[in-house]
């Protein structure tokens, strides 16, 4: 059974920072890309960060080049995006999703995914 976890949302003041995890599980990660969306109330899903689990290659949207970073642990079967210098407008639900035999950067740019997590909330207010 394909299992995603997100965790590590939650509130944060403008400027600040917060380090989401996405624990997988239930499927051969080698193949794969994962990808962090993010969906706020009345918008689209986005996809923004995309990581392939094979060779820690990535893609970035433009609007979180520079403040977002995301990177893999092989060893706990995890995938982090550190999100710094965050603004009121990144305020949305956020959630990693996994695709077997896809590239990070088709990932991204399909704004798809085949597996999905549940969602973690982050909340950027003062």
């Amino acid at each position: 059974q394909v299992q995603l976890v997100e965790s590590g949302g939650g509130l944060v003041q403008p400027g600040g920072s917060l380090r989401l995890s996405c624990a997988a599980s239930g499927f051969t990660l080698g193949s794969a890309a994962i990808g962090w969306f993010r969906q706020a109330p009345g918008k689209e899903r986005e996809a923004f960060s995309c990581i392939n689990w094979s060779d820690g290659s990535t893609y970035y949207a433009d609007f979180v080049k520079g403040r977002f970073t995301v990177s893999r642990d092989n060893a706990q079967g995890t995938v982090y995006l550190q999100l710094n210098s965050l603004k009121p407008e990144d305020t949305a639900v956020y959630h990693c999703a996994a695709s077997p035999f896809v590239t990070s950067r088709l990932m991204c740019m399909l704004h798809n995914g085949r597996y999905w997590g549940q969602g973690t909330q982050v909340t950027v207010s003062s």
